[in-house]
């Protein structure tokens, strides 16, 4: 095993963006591709890992951007602004995502027949909108995500298959919101599934957050239980 990763500036609705995709130099030949997509802090050094980790199970990695080249937040303040311009245009996010998938199927490496996507958090949001609009992506995986709805109408048929991991105590997705996104995803006609882990709340995998105050605490037990039905989806999708 090799893993390579390097960064890539790509184009799209209000772009430049830069996003770092990773895969295994030591394999030949085309491979699935797995795009990241990121928490409310912009892509980091939790996505490009996240991407590094689907490059070991042999899947190419693209930790997107849907924020811009050069905007991250570094502290909530900026985060929310950075997250709330992006939210107020649910089509422009939705072509950002369109954009990230189309770089990563560009890649050599990987084969644009066999694409997947996951997200955390602000990230699930933006995975569960490019399989609302219908994207060919085979499937979407979203963990600890926000499930709002666009206020647009969805595509009549969700073709892409979706994985909602999620935290029953979660504040920012209350068991009403995930019942009305079982709800929408019925109604789109998509395959999907909700885990839903008890005693735990927002942002789960991410190990070190105690911030009970807030919502947000990383989960050991979801954070294993999660990551074990996300690579058996993936597994699956990809045959």
């Amino acid at each position: 095993m090799a893993i390579e990763s390097r960064s890539v500036v790509y184009e799209g609705p209000g772009g430049p963006f830069e996003g770092v995709v990773a895969w295994d130099a030591a394999v030949s030949g085309p491979r699935p591709g797995v795009l990241v997509a990121h928490t409310w802090m912009g892509q980091g050094e939790h996505e490009v890992q996240r991407a590094k980790e689907m490059a070991e199970r042999g899947y190419v990695g693209f930790a997107l951007d849907a924020y811009g080249k050069g905007k991250r937040g570094t502290n909530p303040e900026e985060s929310g602004k950075l997250m709330m311009a992006v939210d107020a245009d649910r089509k422009a996010l939705q072509g950002r995502m369109t954009a990230a998938l189309e770089t990563l199927r560009g890649f050599e490496t990987v084969d644009a027949a066999k694409t997947a996507a996951i997200g955390f958090c602000f990230g699930g949001k933006c995975v569960l909108d490019l399989a609302r609009m219908g994207s060919d992506v085979l499937g979407v995986v979203s963990f600890h995500g926000v499930f709002d709805a666009p206020p647009h109408p969805n595509a009549e048929t969700i073709t892409a298959k979706v994985l909602v991991l999620h935290g029953w105590e979660d504040p920012l997705a209350k068991p009403a919101q995930m019942v009305a996104l079982a709800e929408e995803l019925t109604a789109g006609k998509a395959r999907w599934q909700i885990h839903a882990y008890g005693h735990t709340t927002h942002a789960f995998t991410a190990k070190g957050l105690n911030d009970p105050e807030h919502g947000l605490a990383y989960q050991p037990d979801a954070d294993r239980w999660s990551w074990q039905a996300a690579y058996r989806f993936l597994e699956e999708l990809f045959g």
